[in-house]
């Protein structure tokens, strides 16, 4: 049994196998995801896992080199927006609509219990030396 470090088989699973500028995404509960991703529903119930939960776990164990977000979370959930921007991790925005078809193009999906607007987050993967 692994003694540290995400716990949950599929999601180590997937960053186990990413490599350099390969994408997951961290979603919350509203996300549609599209029927070819695979998706890891980690959600228990409304609000739980909340996204910050999950992106500070994924964060740990993932080496990445920049996000992609929605341009509309700076207004429609600010507060959201000032933590993640503050984790120090380049960052780039686009519509909520090119984002739904920016997850065509991840690995998988980690759909969270968060049930704020756009507390959505593409993770690109950086390398490790």
């Amino acid at each position: 049994m692994k003694k540290r470090g995400i716990l949950n088989r599929d999601i180590a699973t997937v960053l186990a196998h990413l490599g350099h500028t390969d994408r997951i995404a961290i979603a919350d509960c509203g996300l549609p995801i599209p029927p070819h991703i695979p998706c890891i529903d980690i959600s228990l119930r409304l609000g739980e896992p909340t996204f910050l939960q999950v992106l500070d776990e994924v964060l740990e164990d993932m080496a990445v080199e920049k996000m992609v977000m929605a341009e509309e979370i700076k207004e429609q959930n600010s507060s959201l927006y000032q933590v993640i921007k503050d984790k120090g991790i380049d960052y780039t925005f686009v519509s909520h609509d090119q984002f739904k078809q920016e997850l065509t193009r991840v690995k998988a999906i980690i759909r969270t219990g968060e049930a704020t607007p756009y507390a959505n987050v593409i993770l690109q993967s950086d390398v490790i030396f």
